[in-house]
């Protein structure tokens, strides 16, 4: 291409046509401009991108206004019923509609799911766009969220993660300041890291900006899709269609008091015999979403609905999740009722399922049924009797009369009292780990943190759930349909190995020769009691689980005991339910609509695929929800921050151990480097880091007190230090010992880092 100096358009030929990036030095090349000539070329480009020409790509690369950079990094986004691929772009600064990208994936020996990333080679074909992966790109691998600081002139962020221990140089504000909470990309090569800005997130210390830190870091979906939102408008229209009627059942649904969605009710009478006839209604969410739809389609891409403590990030439209296909009180409803036949001893002998319409009669939290049992011989029980309680102008069903106590709650709980002996029989897992609850203001400042009470009412739901998800199983089982099971395995030797070496440290036996159940981790605690061991023996217990998980493949849930399980009661909040009530419908031809709303042969042929995509879309959850929780408890004790808290010690390691805040469950770290001159040797066996000359020793489950002097909002992090100050325990000569690696590891990174720089 050497010659004259070329056009605009034949510098937009050669940047379509490349097939790498193209900058100034490549079109330079290309054309075989020098001298003055490249001097011009940068005026040029400066021009054609003020005329709208071309747009900045990653680097110093352009490319076509309002197109795709010839090499560029791309999200998947969905895959359609055809097994079609399509992706977005990552970054999109045009105001031109973000184009769909139609990936032509090369073999299947790692298949593209939805949210990997990959850089990807693209062309247009016509009115779109087709991508061919280059490479698929580790999640977040060059993403960055954090805070901006100003330090020495200069911008630095400051990124989120509690084990973050550096500050990157930031090179592109993007209009950023210090103070501002960003996302940004990682740019150039180690050791010289820095970073650019891509999106400005707001202030981080907002009280609501917790939540959205997590969902910014961990990439969850938040805005749905225009199609899918006049979807979701257009099928609330549907009528409900001929159904089993349920309207005249006094059926109840109990949740938490602020829960935003109603997906399950109950009802309960005796059966005559001893035994109970009992109905669990779930929301007929898949009469609404139906396979191949833009419902199914957002929903399949998010998987779960995501709760934070000042917002939820629904797997369906509010349309849906809120109104619609919420079981709300004295409004008719379409639902998937599980019609159980339970005997005396709190066996379940029969099941039915059927598509019904019911009316709940009241949707009641689970501290006014408790507070409603606790009192249920006054004359009337009020909804206001519990210092926990809704107004009862706020319900939109009747208030607990004693009819509605005696008709409908004393039923429930008489046949529960039986489904618990049937458990108790069973012999599940019983950790009972505290779990914290944030409560907020209408501002989202915080006005609490606590472990969250664990009531009867809470017992029962979970018991009435458990029976209907086996009862689904079975069911499915029964006709040879496809079941998408929620696995859990029995734990692995490694694990029960390193639980054991850790019992034998608290002198508790554990023999690995047995066939280890869930009663056998049950018997370790009835030995321990309630000694002050026994939360960090039980969290060693949750340690030594595997993950459950979702599949097609039956292998059991170890933690409840049982042979055959499926999630059924959540299908507003979960996909794995939503899949598993159109296999219902189909499987027993449950009508209206069953042909459009069963479940489809192609879904059916990729359910291991569904349930690996689900299966990590709710492992992300967690983690974003922990993280927030994690947040919000930082905040909470930023407060107290110089204050001396009594901990229990959670984790211990060869550079200091972690520590949790009793009552709060805020988790922060004391450096073994703060603990004075002397010498702590890791002893792994036992969890402990022992004093070399005092032989003091902190282990695993210790409580102790220790002084707050760090709790960091933005990372959820938390340090400690002995209340005497740094290193105020212990003094004396220090000696190297092979014991003591990790901070003599220490020490030579720094020299090398000093060297370095």
């Amino acid at each position: 291409m050497h010659g004259n100096y070329p056009t605009d358009q034949q510098i937009l030929d050669f940047i379509q046509s490349s097939d790498r990036p193209a900058g100034k030095r490549e079109i330079a090349r290309a054309f075989g401009l020098k001298g003055q000539d490249k001097i011009r070329l940068k005026a040029t480009l400066k021009r054609m991108a003020d005329k709208g020409l071309i747009d900045r790509g990653a680097g110093k690369s352009v490319h076509k206004a309002d197109g795709l950079p010839r090499v560029t990094v791309l999200r998947i986004v969905s895959v359609d019923d055809d097994g079609d691929i399509w992706a977005e772009p990552e970054r999109w600064g045009s105001d031109a509609p973000v184009p769909r990208v139609r990936v032509k994936e090369q073999g299947k020996r790692h298949p593209l799911g939805i949210g990997d990333r990959v850089l990807a080679r693209t062309e247009e074909a016509g009115k779109g766009w087709i991508a061919h992966p280059m490479k698929k790109i580790a999640p977040s691998a060059d993403q960055l969220t954090g805070v901006i600081h100003e330090e020495g002139g200069k911008l630095w962020l400051k990124g989120l993660e509690k084990s973050s221990r550096r500050d990157f140089l930031v090179v592109d504000a993007n209009r950023a300041k210090a103070g501002d909470l960003v996302m940004a990309e990682k740019s150039g090569r180690p050791p010289r890291i820095s970073a650019r800005v891509t999106e400005i997130l707001g202030d981080p210390f907002e009280p609501r900006s917790f939540s959205l830190i997590a969902i910014h870091k961990h990439e969850i979906p938040v805005e749905f899709a225009a199609e899918t939102l006049a979807e979701a408008d257009r099928v609330v229209t549907l009528p409900l269609g001929e159904r089993e009627d349920l309207t005249h059942l006094p059926i109840v649904a109990i949740d938490p008091a602020d829960a935003r969605d109603h997906d399950d009710a109950f009802w309960a009478e005796p059966d005559g015999e001893g035994g109970w006839k009992v109905i669990v209604a779930i929301a007929d969410v898949s009469y609404y979403v139906r396979p191949g739809s833009s419902l199914d389609r957002d929903a399949r891409k998010r998987g779960n609905s995501v709760y934070f403590p000042d917002r939820v990030v629904p797997m369906l439209p509010e349309t849906l999740s809120a109104d619609i296909c919420s079981l709300r009180a004295g409004e008719d409803r379409a639902a998937l009722a599980c019609h159980l036949a339970i005997d005396k001893a709190g066996q379940v002998k029969s099941w039915r399922f059927a598509r019904v319409k019911l009316r709940i009669a009241a949707n009641i939290a689970y501290e006014d049924a408790q507070a409603a049992m606790d009192a249920q011989n006054e004359e009337c029980v009020e909804l206001s009797s519990s210092p926990c309680s809704l107004d009862p102008a706020d319900l939109a069903g009747p208030d607990l009369s004693p009819e509605l106590v005696e008709k409908t709650l004393k039923p429930l709980w008489d046949c529960w009292r039986a489904l618990s002996k049937a458990r108790e029989k069973r012999a599940p897992l019983d950790l009972d780990l505290p779990e914290r609850r944030i409560e907020l203001d209408e501002t989202g400042r915080i006005l609490s943190v606590a472990p969250r009470e664990r009531l009867d009412a809470h017992k029962l739901v979970e018991e009435y759930m458990i029976a209907a998800n086996v009862a689904a199983a079975k069911a499915l089982e029964a006709k040879t349909a496809p079941v998408m099971y929620r696995v859990h395995e029995t734990p692995s030797r490694e694990k029960l190995v390193a639980l054991k070496e850790y019992l034998a440290s608290l002198e508790v036996p554990f023999t690995l020769g047995q066939v280890i159940t869930p009663e056998t981790f049950n018997h370790i605690l009835d030995r321990i009691g309630e000694a002050d061991i026994r939360p960090q023996v039980m969290e060693q217990i949750l340690r030594s689980q595997t993950q459950a998980y979702y599949t097609p493949r039956n292998m059991g849930h170890f933690g409840l005991a049982l042979g055959s399980y499926a999630h059924f009661t959540s299908p507003i909040r979960r996909y794995s339910d939503l899949i598993v009530h159109r296999s219902l419908v189909g499987a027993y031809g449950l009508g209206p609509d069953v042909a459009e709303t069963r479940l489809t042969k192609m879904d059916a042929g990729r359910l291991e695929a569904t349930g690996e995509t689900i299966s990590k879309l709710e492992r992300r959850a967690m983690e974003a929800e922990r993280d927030t929780v994690d947040r919000y408890v930082a905040a909470y004790l930023a407060e107290r921050v110089g204050q001396i808290m009594p901990v229990r010690i959670t984790g211990v390691q060869n550079f200091g151990f972690f520590a949790t805040v009793e009552g709060f469950g805020g988790d922060g770290i004391l450096p073994v480097r703060d603990l004075g001159r002397e010498y702590y040797r890791y002893d792994e066996r036992v969890h402990a880091l022992i004093g070399e000359e005092t032989g003091t020793r902190y282990a695993l489950g210790d409580r102790l007190e220790l002084r707050l002097v760090e709790a960091n909002p933005v990372s959820g992090g938390l340090r400690f230090e002995l209340p005497e100050g740094k290193g105020g325990g212990t003094s004396g000569t220090a000696k190297r010992t092979r014991g003591h690696r990790g901070q003599r590891d220490g020490r030579r990174t720094k020299r090398r880092k000093k060297r370095e720089n």
